[in-house]
């Protein structure tokens, strides 16, 4: 009778799985690395060594987790959770678990944290690269896999590295409205997103005590090449330093301050705009009551003429009710000013805007829904691409900034700015303010 714990005929146990292992991982190690990359001589910076790396890694520390955040807050903001057209990112599951209904104050809000989440991922860049260059012989250590643990932080750097490049390249291109990746730049960057975030957490748990041991220990601190505090970053044969490790600090924070000057102005706004030279230009419709940022012209929407012509017409449905308005109707009925700004997710904003028209709740009341006024699904006649049709919470339909706009700084909405009508939401993303509004659904499943 076959004793219990014991190994069947040609099949290892798990101790000699785990021996061979070790074995062959001994065996690597002895050999010692290939020729190249893998061999401590090669990379000969003196720069390198904990100091840096840990500095680098410290301000990603705070940079990147201030990144996430507003991310998170910027997906949050099109209100996803509410209707699948608002949905950029479908089959999201638990990815989705801190959504909430985003609101209308402070009016500024979306214009504030998209600004920071894109200005800061410009900005972090020159320090993303230069902690990347600092680690770099970690990527051709050897023997590659020594332990699970090792495989794993190996893994996670892998995760980390990739991630990181896919999700900053995405959203710097995003920024300048270049959409030259395969698919949705937002799910691939919310997804790329939650993978290097994932990376960065074993990451962080992983080196965090050695980056600040090494920070506090000053940048004189530089151990011997083969000591564990060297992390395998300090050469063995370090090359005459031609730039100290402070030039070194001061030259990264120079290309970030500098990447500062020529993005921030699209978000800022006023005469910093003129420094935005990172800014996609050729939107700007002009000067005028009319002359402030656009994405997408008329044109280049597919709006005909006739779209929005005499012939134009508003329904507004809800309730079981319906009514049909011309563009002199709407001007007929009470109409309301608010100050507000349109910030997208490519990071640029307008100054606040002096707009006018029906508020969305005035127009529920056409259909019996001007008390408690309910969600309401816009659309435009704009044919087909995205955010052609949106849907408004609750409490963004009932805020009473909320507006049909017809008029904008005391003049008619051009066709680029959405005549004959838009809708000009407070805190809400750029693409939430559709133009060239045909339909108005409050309460109805959308």
């Amino acid at each position: 009778m076959r004793q219990s714990g014991s190994a069947l005929p040609g099949k290892p146990t798990r101790t000699s799985v785990a021996e061979r292992v070790r074995e062959l991982v001994g065996r690597v190690r002895e050999a010692g690395p290939p020729p190249g990359p893998a061999r401590p001589g090669f990379w000969r910076s003196p720069l390198r060594g904990p100091w840096l790396t840990g500095l680098f890694g410290l301000l990603l520390l705070f940079g990147v987790v201030v990144l996430f955040v507003t991310g998170l807050l910027s997906y949050a903001a099109y209100n996803p959770g509410l209707a699948a057209r608002n949905d950029q990112t479908p089959d999201k599951g638990l990815l989705g678990f801190y959504l909430f209904t985003w609101p209308t104050s402070p009016y500024w809000l979306y214009r504030l944290t998209q600004g920071v989440h894109t200005v800061l991922g410009v900005v972090l860049v020159p320090v993303l690269l230069a902690k990347l260059w600092s680690v770099i012989p970690k990527l051709f250590e050897w023997p590659p896999v020594r332990s699970a643990a090792h495989a794993l932080e190996r893994l996670s750097l892998l995760l980390l590295v990739g991630g990181a490049g896919f999700t900053f390249v995405t959203g710097i291109l995003n920024i300048q409205l270049d959409y030259i990746f395969p698919g949705s730049f937002y799910t691939l960057h919310f997804y790329s997103a939650w993978v290097f975030m994932a990376a960065f957490v074993v990451h962080v748990a992983f080196r965090l005590p050695r980056a600040v041991r090494a920070v506090r220990a000053g940048r004189g601190y530089r151990p011997a090449p083969e000591s564990r505090e060297a992390a395998g970053l300090v050469s063995p044969d370090p090359a005459p330093a031609t730039i100290s490790r402070r030039g070194a600090v001061a030259m990264v924070g120079a290309g970030s301050l500098a990447l500062l000057a020529v993005t921030a102005g699209q978000s800022i706004g006023g005469w910093w705009r003129e420094t935005a030279l990172l800014a996609p230009h050729g939107r700007d419709p002009g000067t005028g009551p009319n002359g402030f940022q656009i994405n997408k012209t008329a044109a280049s929407s597919g709006i005909r003429p006739s779209d929005i012509g005499p012939a134009w017409r508003l329904t507004v449905r809800g309730g079981g009710r319906q009514a049909v308005l011309t563009r002199d109707m709407l001007l007929a009925m009470p109409q309301r000013e608010a100050a507000l700004p349109i910030a997208c997710v490519e990071g640029w904003s307008t100054p606040d805007q002096q707009w006018s028209g029906v508020r969305l709740t005035d127009l529920a009341a056409l259909v019996g829904l001007g008390i408690d006024t309910p969600r309401v699904l816009v659309e435009s006649v704009q044919r087909g691409g995205s955010f052609s049709s949106v849907v408004l919470a609750a409490n963004q339909a009932r805020d009473e900034r909320s507006l049909l706009a017809v008029r904008v700084n005391g003049a008619d909405l051009s066709p680029d700015h959405g005549y004959p009508a838009r809708v000009i939401i407070p805190a809400a993303p750029g693409v939430h303010n559709t133009k060239w509004v045909t339909r108005l659904t409050f309460g109805e499943p959308a």
